[in-house]
């Protein structure tokens, strides 16, 4: 009668479920890791720079034609 625990099972089958959690576990945290790292630099920096420069025009630091010309350059690239 075979044993569920043979000798084969015990030595290599541990090694293979010990891999495919690794590998789960690595790719699970590679997404993560990707998912963060594009999500932080696929934003827009014009979109940054409108916010600064809507700031600036409401503060009064800059003048309604310099807002203009400046958010025309920033639209533009």
């Amino acid at each position: 009668m075979h044993s569920y625990w043979n000798d084969w099972y015990f030595a290599w089958g541990w090694f293979l479920w010990f891999g495919i959690i690794f590998l789960a576990f690595s790719s699970i945290g590679n997404w993560g890791y990707t998912y963060r790292a594009h999500r932080k630099y696929d934003t827009a920096p014009s979109a940054r720079a409108l916010d600064i420069l809507n700031e600036r025009y409401a503060r009064g630091d800059i003048s309604r034609e310099e807002y203009g010309r400046l958010k025309t350059e920033i639209s533009s690239t």
